[in-house]
């Protein structure tokens, strides 16, 4: 499965949320990680390609909420998932397939081992 990681560039991604998703489900499915290159990508025609968007949306991110919304517009799968103590936008709900809050890389990892393979 062809995956997008959506996130705000406001916290450290890199050891947060792509060492720890490399580590798991990248064994599994083809994940794009768009902060990995330095190089400007073009993210509106990789996630018109995706088959579903895993958004880490515990930081307001205006870049982020324009990825979400080229994947609705797509009819793509989303997936959001947030920090607990967080507070993420009300309009989550309105545009992701499921969404959940995690206390721990572990539990983020298992919760998104779970949605995959729904």
């Amino acid at each position: 499965m062809k995956l997008y990681i959506s996130h705000s560039s406001g916290f450290d991604y890199t050891s947060g949320l792509y060492a720890p998703l490399k580590k798991s489900i990248a064994r599994d499915h083809d994940i794009f990680f768009p902060h990995d290159s330095k190089d400007v990508v073009n993210s509106k025609s990789i996630i018109q390609e995706s088959d579903l968007i895993l958004a880490e949306v515990s930081y307001p991110s205006t870049g982020q909420g324009i990825e979400l919304g080229w994947g609705d517009a797509e009819g793509i799968r989303i997936i959001c998932f947030y920090k607990a103590g967080s507070s993420p936008s009300s309009a989550i709900e309105l545009i992701s397939s499921s969404s959940f809050e995690y206390a721990s890389m572990d539990e983020m990892l298992s919760k998104l081992t779970a949605e995959l393979s729904a």
